[in-house]
């Protein structure tokens, strides 16, 4: 059995490293933040205090992390994963990072022989949890068939997009879709309420026909409880939008609707509310139709 290296135990990555754990597989787990830490190793993990410490001890090493900077520090780095490296290991990034910093490192990393996978994953903090993630691959299919029964582990839908990047691509592609759902939903509910009807209602009404989705499915029980604590945050949907975008024009791609949308998001943070979840974007469109949010208040 493949012993396995977690490294970033945020608001998804401690519930995947566990489910790895659960799984049965022996399990290295490190952190910035001990806390997290602490926890997994109560349960059965092993702890180490550097991700060259966890890489020297693994098969296969994991990271979830927030942002290109972060995994190139953790990857790269003086106390990284390629000074703990040796031929053979296998690292597999969750994080959502652009296409062609993915391939940067997979070469780098390449030169140590160690197989890298991208291999962001979308389903929010529930998914996490429950191990219903969907996982996109790009990378070595050798090395992924490798890694493929840690990955069952964490997701119920595990699909190989094709070379190193690839994932990454797939996942941009992927937020492009979900920020468009969450901006709808928050205009259609503030449509609804500002021209006299229901929103409750009129969520029930179009869960039903062409209009249903993921989105009108899971978030608006949470917005009507006046719930807007994250499952996803609102920065990090902002980070995955504005790597979009980056990317389009690299490739000279437009997109005018994720453009208006990473706005609405980047609002977000200029109004305090990044720590939100990204299907609080509704305030935003809120402020812009001069609703005031009373206790209690749906919308």
């Amino acid at each position: 059995m493949l012993k396995v290296g977690y490294i970033g135990l945020g608001l998804m990555g401690k519930s995947m490293a566990r489910n790895i754990l659960k799984a049965g597989f022996p399990l290295v787990v490190h952190n910035r933040s001990r806390a997290a830490v602490d926890e997994l190793v109560a349960e059965g993990a092993q702890a180490a205090f550097s991700p060259k410490g966890v890489a020297e001890q693994v098969d296969v090493v994991f990271t979830n992390l927030p942002d290109s900077p972060d995994v190139e520090l953790v990857a790269l780095g003086a106390e990284g994963i390629i000074a703990g490296a040796r031929e053979g290991l296998i690292f597999v990034d969750n994080s959502t990072i652009k296409p062609a910093t993915a391939r940067a490192f997979a070469e780098k990393l390449g030169e140590r022989g160690v197989q890298c996978l991208d291999a962001p994953v979308s389903g929010g903090d529930i998914g996490a949890r429950q191990g219903t993630l969907t996982i996109m691959v790009g990378g070595p299919e050798e090395a992924l068939e490798r890694v493929r029964p840690v990955l069952e582990a964490l997701g119920k839908k595990i699909t190989h997009i094709g070379g190193t990047g690839a994932g990454q691509i797939a996942k941009a592609a992927n937020q492009i879709m979900v920020a468009a759902q969450m901006v709808a939903m928050g205009e259609l509910l503030v449509f609804a309420q500002k021209a006299g009807a229901d929103p409750r209602k009129v969520v029930e009404a179009i869960r039903g026909g062409a209009a249903q989705c993921w989105t009108l499915d899971v978030k608006p029980p949470r917005l009507f409880a006046g719930n807007r604590r994250p499952g996803f945050k609102a920065f990090m949907q902002a980070k995955d939008l504005n790597i979009v975008l980056e990317t389009a024009r690299q490739y000279s791609i437009p997109l005018p609707s994720a453009a208006v949308d990473a706005q609405l998001y980047n609002a977000m943070l200029q109004n305090e509310m990044g720590n939100l979840d990204n299907s609080a974007v509704l305030g935003i469109l809120e402020m812009l139709a001069g609703i005031e949010l009373e206790s209690g208040d749906p919308a």
